[in-house]
């Protein structure tokens, strides 16, 4: 008695069915540690052992979990074998073990698949088995020219569909007699071959996903290791930049002197100095390099070094800056340039003697709450050219006097309506604040610029240095004598 035939359409739903089983194997096998090993590289003999009995053992579910057909149209055919005609996906195993471990691993997979194929007996075990042993040897050989790099679905897919051609061939080809080997071949080609099909590229899906995954967490591991050293790089760059600046401001008799400097990015281009010259004399710099981060952090240390070896020595403020800038400009290549406010301080008659190379002019307030004059003398950017002309101006400075150096990232600091802080705030909160020390005067100023800009990126680097001239009081004790500053 025999039982009715299914039809095509009823042979691909049992196939497919099938084939969300090698689905559910497919992910599994992919969370292996085996399966990992070989997306490594890391070919072992336990490694390829494993490997090879799974996938083994997913060629010979693939011929039990096929279509068995032994009525209808072949109903006349005596010699099927105890399997009858099975319309599997047996060739899949092999082709992925291929495709991910290489020829050994594919040759191994279709031989277990191909030799129990062929134990199963029938007119047709030849040609299967040795199509099954040849699609193992295919993905091997693939896996060889692409050097280990597992293909694209697409091209999974069309392995498979060449594969299981190859197969309908060699059936066509060895097995007798020809016509029942064509009425087998008529029945079971297209839902095997769509089977096939489909459950490679489930297989590569899943595969390149993990791939995918995998290269993901690689990237990201990468990304996370540089982002670590570029941070570390940036944060010993600013430490040591910041060594660059004094500590702290000379302590001098009769004056008071504070300065703050803030990066916009780990590392900035501006900078302020005081520059020991002589006894009671000291040059102070404040300076703005062009452009912000590494490069004008470079140019920013290339600029400091050579105004400091150019101030000691030199008679006047204008002599020094301009030997500084004959040496900048010779390594000014990059079109960067400087622009720096330098003054000589007198600190016993008072008197400071500066030149201004194209820097913001700093700010004098006339004694507590007095007026706000701007510190002007011609001159342009270090850098530029190779000689330039400065003009020198002589100060004296009167008790109470208060000078501000600062650049412009103070008064170009904008808001959320792209409004800048400006000179005339500055000028305003200098002069309501000039009894204020020096450092107080300073931290006066920052938070009305970070209040000012609501939250806002800092644009520019920040950098403010106050001199604040004290009244000087003598009382007699004895036989000598005690200065008192008096704010």
């Amino acid at each position: 008695m025999h039982i009715s035939i299914p039809s095509s359409p009823s042979i691909l739903i049992d196939l497919i069915r099938t084939g969300c089983v090698v689905m559910v194997f497919a992910y599994l096998l992919s969370r292996t540690r085996f399966f990992t090993n070989l997306l490594d590289k890391i070919s072992d003999y336990k490694t390829r052992i494993v490997t090879i009995l799974l996938f083994g053992a997913l060629s010979i579910f693939g011929t039990y979990g096929g279509i068995t057909l032994e009525t209808g149209a072949i109903a006349h055919i005596r010699h099927l074998g105890p399997a009858g005609a099975i319309a599997n996906i047996r060739d899949l195993g092999p082709i992925v073990a291929g495709l991910v471990g290489g020829p050994i691993i594919g040759l191994g997979a279709g031989l277990i698949g191909g030799v129990h194929r062929y134990l199963l007996g029938g007119f047709l075990a030849v040609p299967c088995a040795i199509a099954t042993v040849l699609a193992g040897l295919i993905g091997g050989l693939v896996y060889s020219l692409r050097k280990g790099n597992f293909p694209r679905i697409w091209q999974v897919m069309l392995l498979a569909l060449g594969t299981e051609l190859m197969h309908i061939g060699l059936v066509l080809l060895i097995s007798k007699p020809f016509d029942d080997v064509l009425a087998v071949v008529q029945e079971v080609t297209v839902p095997m071959v769509v089977a096939n099909v489909i459950g490679a590229g489930i297989f590569a899906f899943i595969i390149c996903n993990e791939i995918g995954e995998r290269n993901t967490s690689a990237d990201k591991e990468k990304y996370r290791r540089e982002l670590e050293r570029k941070t570390f790089e940036l944060e010993t760059a600013r430490n040591i930049q910041q060594t660059l600046l004094p500590e702290s401001p000379p302590r001098l008799e009769g004056f008071d002197m504070a300065a703050f400097s803030l990066p916009a990015l780990e590392v900035g281009g501006d900078f302020y100095d005081f520059i020991p010259l002589s006894q009671n004399k000291w040059g102070l710099v404040v300076a703005d390099v062009s452009g912000k981060g590494f490069p004008a952090a470079l140019f920013m240390a290339l600029s400091r070094t050579y105004v400091r070896a150019n101030a000691v020595g030199k008679a006047t403020a204008s002599e020094a800056i301009s030997m500084a800038n004959s040496l900048i400009a010779k390594d000014a290549k990059s079109g960067m340039f400087v622009t720096l406010f330098y003054a000589m301080l007198d600190a016993k008659k008072k008197q400071l003697r500066y030149v201004n190379a194209g820097h913001n002019p700093p700010l004098l307030a006339k004694g507590c709450g007095g007026d706000v004059v701007l510190l002007c003398a011609q001159g342009i950017a270090l850098g530029v050219m190779d000689e330039i002309d400065l003009q020198e101006v002589e100060l004296d400075l009167a008790d109470n006097d208060v000078v501000v150096f600062y650049t412009d990232g103070v008064t170009e600091a904008i808001n959320g309506k792209e409004e800048e802080f400006g000179q005339e705030r500055l000028i305003e909160l200098v002069a309501q604040n000039s009894n204020l020390s020096a450092q107080e005067l300073i931290d006066k100023i920052k938070e009305a610029v970070i209040e000012f800009a609501q939250g806002q990126a800092q644009f520019d680097d920040l950098t403010l240095l106050v001199l604040k001239s004290l009244r000087v009081n003598y009382e007699y004790q004895g036989e000598q004598s005690r200065i008192i500053p008096q704010g």
